[in-house]
């Protein structure tokens, strides 16, 4: 195991599970089936200073690496919540904290730290590219002490409760940079002075209660200033936060997974059929124990990333691996759990069909598990590119 102070995680673990438990499965359910924003939660997480976990002490925040904040994350999941209406400004701090100006940091971090601000979004995907990020169309030309930004994105979330967005965008064309990488950059853009501006948000009903939207540029101009690090460089920066942003999301489904078998041992016991516990029939037991040796191997894989990625080593392959086997693992245990249950795990009273949703995201998104696949081939196994 790769965990720097067993003690000061469980002591993280508590003070979460103590937060969450002010939101019960009621809260949830009533949230989702309003299709609204957890906003009690959020203001709640925020002012204990779980959100600021991350954010150095300096900067007033408590300067914790990615292992403590993985923790955060996967215990709100596994009390039964929604951690991705939050994780958004867990893994959006890394492109400020490791790139940013000192200037950048000191005007905005204090204030995210208070919860005077959210840093909920990421602009990055793109309509007709996905996950093929060098294609971005999405441009950013220089004007005077101003760029202008054209362009579309879709799949942004969080935007209607955040005040500030990273964005990834083009500022050399393609066809003018030595290798494709190249010229794309990271800006920091305030959403209040850019919505209505140049800026229109279109919300994309979907069946999790996640809150994503489609975004159009026309002409939006933003101040020079707002550049993160170096003109050209966006790509290479934004792959540190989306590093931690896999290896959250593997924490994640962790959490979930734990609060599926969690739910189905319980069901299991107490569930009567033919005058016993249906849990005492290996057909209903050998399920859930699979799940939990599945879930118990992926948290493996979460502490390696971890580790390596809060010791500035490179993150990249076991960030990818974790939230694959993670991912795996939570869906593989929600259909244990849910097939458990039978007809019961339908009724929303019971919340493992809003949980099953809500996991089943982890199998697309933030990358799929076809392209982590292809990723491992091609730098792990040294396998040819497939695409």
């Amino acid at each position: 195991m790769f965990i720097r102070d067993p003690e000061s995680i469980e002591a993280i673990r508590d003070g979460v599970r103590c937060l969450c438990a002010n939101f019960d499965d009621a809260y949830w359910r009533q949230v989702d089936e309003e299709k609204g924003f957890p906003e009690a939660f959020v203001n709640a997480l925020t002012e204990a200073g779980w959100l600021a976990a991350m954010i150095p002490e300096e900067y007033g925040g408590s300067g914790l690496g990615l292992t403590e904040a993985s923790v955060i994350l996967e215990e709100v999941n596994r009390c039964g919540g929604n951690s991705g209406t939050v994780h958004g400004q867990m893994y959006n701090m890394f492109t400020l904290l490791r790139h940013g100006s000192e200037e950048q940091k000191r005007q905005y971090l204090p204030r995210i730290a208070a919860g005077e601000l959210r840093l909920q979004s990421m602009g990055v995907t793109e309509p007709t590219t996905g996950t093929d990020t060098t294609k971005i169309k999405t441009t950013a030309v220089r004007r005077g002490d101003k760029y202008v930004i054209n362009g579309q994105k879709v799949w942004i979330s969080r935007i209607q409760h955040s005040d500030l967005m990273i964005l990834l965008a083009r500022t050399t064309p393609i066809d003018q940079v030595q290798r494709k990488s190249l010229g794309m950059s990271i800006f920091l853009v305030d959403l209040h002075q850019a919505i209505g501006n140049g800026l229109s948000v279109q919300p994309i009903p979907n069946m999790v209660n996640h809150e994503t939207n489609e975004l159009f540029f026309d002409n939006l101009e933003i101040p020079a200033d707002s550049l993160i690090g170096e003109e050209g460089m966006g790509f290479r920066y934004i792959l540190d936060g989306l590093n931690a942003e896999r290896t959250l999301i593997a924490a994640e489904c962790i959490g979930d997974g734990r609060w599926f078998i969690d739910k189905a041992t319980r069901y299991a016991r107490d569930r009567e059929v033919f005058g016993r516990p249906i849990g005492m029939n290996q057909g209903v037991q050998f399920p859930i124990a699979q799940a939990h040796i599945d879930v118990e191997a992926a948290d493996l894989m979460r502490w390696r990333a971890c580790h390596e990625y809060d010791s500035g080593q490179n993150a990249g392959a076991s960030a990818n691996m974790a939230k694959y086997l993670a991912a795996e693992a939570s869906w593989k245990a929600a259909n244990v759990c849910l097939q458990t249950h039978g007809g019961f795990g339908f009724a929303c009273e019971y919340d493992v069909e809003r949980k099953f949703r809500e996991t089943r995201l982890y199998q697309v998104a933030p990358i799929s598990t076809n392209l982590i696949l292809s990723y491992v081939a091609e730098h792990l196994l040294d396998l040819p590119r497939s695409f």
